[in-house]
C-alpha cells in the first residue's frame, strides 16, 4: 500500500519513515521523532517519492513533515541522478522549446546535442561549423527554459588544454549541469616545414581536420598524453570556478584506433578525475560489457543512435544489466521534427496559400491557441503575474477610468449644446435615393440586399476550409475573402438569378491550388 502524500499551501505531509539511507532524502537533525523533517530536493517529484516509498526500503510509521529546500544547482541535481539505482534516459534537445517538451514528458535530464543544434541552427552537418560562442549561446537559452539538468556537448574543447578550460568555464556560466569532452583532433593542424626551406608562405600546406560526428567516418584522435591532459584541464577549470559540473570524458579511439586503446584511455580519464566515461561507437554487446567492467565505480554513458549506427540498440533494462548508468538518445527529437516537416510540407504550402487567399488553416492541422499557450507557459506566467499586482496600479487605473468617464461626459454635454445650436440637416437627392430601389423601380439591387451569398471552399484533401455567408450586395468585399473570384462578373450572375429561389448554385470550379470553390445564392 502506497503512502498518502498531502500537498498543502505550506508543506508536504508524507506518511512514511525512512529505514535505510537514500540519496534522495536526508533527515534534519534536532527534531523529535514525531516531527522529523525530510529534505526533499526539487528534482524529486511527488510521483517519484511515492514510488520510492512503496518499495521495501520504506516502513510506514509516523507522519513526517517534508519541505522543499532551496533549489539545487543543475550539477548537484545531475549528480543525485547518477547516484540513483538503475539506468536513466535522456533525449537530446536542440533549442529551448524542444528541451521544454523533454521536461514536460517527465525526463529527469536531457542532452544539448551538437549534432542536432548544428542541424537546427545552421542547417549544416556537425563537422566543426558550430562555434564555441554559438554553442554557449544556444545552451544558455536551453538551460534557462527548463528546471531539469542539461548536459552540454563540448566537442573537443575547441582547442588545446587552455581552450578546454575556457570552454568548461563558459559552459558553467551558461548553466550546464555537465559537459561532454572528446579526444578528437583540433579543427586545424598546420604544417610549416616547407616554409623553412623556401622562407616564404606560398608553399605552406594547411591541413584541415574537421571533427567528425559520432558514428561517421573520418575520425582522428589526439595522442594519449594530450587527451588525458585535456581532461585534467577540465577538472582544474571546475575547481577554479568553484563549480561541481559533471565532466563526461568521451573517446572516439574505438573507431580511430582499436577497442584496447579506447579502454586504456577510459581508465586514464577516470584517474584524471572524469565523473562519467563514454566510448562512442562500440560495435557489439560484448564490447559494451568490456567497457562497463573497467573503473566500476565511475558511471558509464551509452549512446543509442536511433535509426542505425555502429552500436547495437538495447533497451534500458539490457543497458542496466550490462552496467550503464545514463543513456542518450541523440536523434529522436531532431529526426521526428525533420520527418514531420517533410510530411507536412505540402500542408504548409496549402496553409500559406490559404492565408494569402484570406483563409486560415483547417481545424486539426495545428495545435489550438490554448494548447500553444500551455506549452509555452502562458498560464504559468499569468498566475505568477498576479503575485506582483499592486494596489497603486489599480488605483491609478481607477482614477484614469474616472477621468476618462468625466471627460467623455463633458464632451457629450458640449456636443449636445452644439447640436441644439447648430442642427445638422442631411439632404438625400432623388437620384441617390432611387439607386437603392426606393422608387419601386425594378433593378436587381432592389432584391439583392435581402439575399445572401454563400461561399464554400473544399480543399483537395476533402476537408472543408471555408463556409461563409455575406450580403449579396457586398460584391467588392467578397474578393478580399476569396481572391479567386476577382475575375468573375458576379453582378451579371446575380442579375440573371434575381428571380431565382434560394439555394441556386452560381459558381462551381477549382482554383489553381486544387481547392473547389462554390458560390450559392440564398
Amino acid at each position: 500500500m502506497s503512502p498518502s502524500v498531502i500537498v498543502s499551501r505550506h508543506y508536504l505531509s508524507v506518511s512514511l519513515l525512512q529505514s535505510n539511507p537514500s540519496p534522495f532524502l536526508s533527515f534534519k537533525s534536532g527534531a523529535s521523532p514525531q516531527q522529523r523533517s525530510i529534505l526533499l530536493p526539487n528534482n524529486v517529484s511527488l510521483q517519484r517519492l511515492n514510488s520510492l516509498s512503496s518499495s521495501r526500503k520504506w516502513v510506514h510509521r509516523k507522519t513526517i513533515v517534508a519541505y522543499l529546500p532551496e533549489r539545487l544547482s543543475p550539477a548537484k541535481q545531475l549528480r543525485q541522478i547518477l547516484e540513483l539505482p538503475g539506468v536513466h534516459q535522456g533525449p537530446a534537445c536542440f533549442d529551448a522549446l524542444s528541451a521544454k517538451l523533454v521536461e514536460k514528458a517527465g525526463f529527469q535530464y536531457c542532452f544539448a546535442s551538437g549534432f542536432s543544434i548544428s542541424a537546427a541552427r545552421l542547417a549544416s552537418p556537425d563537422t566543426g561549423f558550430l562555434s564555441y560562442g554559438e554553442m554557449v549561446d544556444q545552451g544558455q537559452q536551453i538551460t534557462q527554459a527548463v528546471s531539469i539538468p542539461v548536459i552540454g556537448d563540448g566537442d573537443n574543447g575547441y582547442g588545446n588544454a587552455m581552450n578546454v578550460k575556457r570552454t568548461v568555464k563558459g559552459y558553467i556560466r551558461a548553466g550546464f549541469a555537465g559537459i561532454i569532452l572528446e579526444d578528437q583532433f583540433h579543427q586545424y593542424a598546420v604544417s610549416l616545414l616547407p616554409c623553412l626551406c623556401t622562407r616564404s608562405l606560398q608553399n605552406c600546406h594547411l591541413k584541415v581536420s574537421p571533427k567528425a560526428c559520432g558514428h561517421t567516418h573520418g575520425r582522428k584522435v589526439v595522442s594519449r598524453e594530450e587527451a588525458v591532459m585535456k581532461i585534467k584541464a577540465a577538472v582544474d577549470a571546475r575547481k577554479e570556478s568553484g563549480s561541481d559540473i559533471v565532466i563526461v570524458a568521451r573517446t572516439d579511439s574505438r573507431q580511430a584506433i582499436s577497442l584496447e586503446e579506447s579502454l586504456w584511455r577510459s581508465r586514464a580519464f577516470a584517474e584524471a578525475g572524469a565523473d562519467v566515461l563514454f566510448i562512442d561507437a562500440l560495435a557489439s554487446k560484448e564490447e559494451m560489457k568490456a567497457f562497463c567492467e573497467i573503473s566500476p565505480l565511475v558511471p558509464k554513458m551509452a549512446n543509442m543512435l536511433e535509426g542505425g549506427g555502429k552500436t547495437p540498440i538495447l533497451n534500458p533494462l539490457e543497458l542496466e544489466e550490462i552496467g550503464y548508468k545514463i543513456v542518450a538518445y541523440p536523434l529522436s527529437l531532431i529526426g521526428v521534427s525533420i520527418r514531420a516537416m517533410q510530411v507536412r510540407i505540402l500542408h504548409c504550402f496549402d496553409s500559406l496559400a490559404a492565408l494569402k487567399g484570406g483563409r486560415i488553416p483547417p481545424p486539426g492541422s495545428m495545435p489550438s491557441f490554448e494548447e500553444i499557450k500551455e506549452i509555452l507557459g502562458f498560464n504559468i506566467y499569468y498566475e505568477e503575474e498576479k503575485r506582483y499586482t499592486t494596489t497603486s496600479r489599480l488605483s491609478s487605473e481607477v482614477s484614469s477610468n474616472l477621468y476618462n468617464v468625466q471627460s467623455r461626459a463633458q464632451d457629450d454635454t458640449a456636443q449636445r449644446v452644439q447640436s441644439s445650436q447648430d442642427p445638422i440637416v442631411e439632404v438625400i437627392t432623388p437620384e441617390v435615393y432611387n439607386n437603392y430601389g426606393a422608387d419601386g423601380s425594378r433593378t436587381y439591387f432592389s432584391g439583392i440586399w435581402s439575399r445572401t451569398l454563400r461561399v464554400r471552399i473544399t480543399g483537395r484533401d476533402g476537408f472543408e476550409k471555408l463556409d461563409v455567408r455575406i450580403p449579396a450586395g457586398f460584391l467588392e468585399g467578397i474578393t478580399n475573402i476569396v481572391p479567386a473570384l476577382g475575375g468573375v462578373n458576379l453582378k451579371a450572375l446575380l442579375n440573371d438569378a434575381a428571380d431565382e429561389v434560394g439555394g441556386k448554385l452560381l459558381l462551381d470550379f477549382n482554383d489553381t491550388i486544387g481547392d473547389r470553390i462554390q458560390v450559392f445564392l440564398e
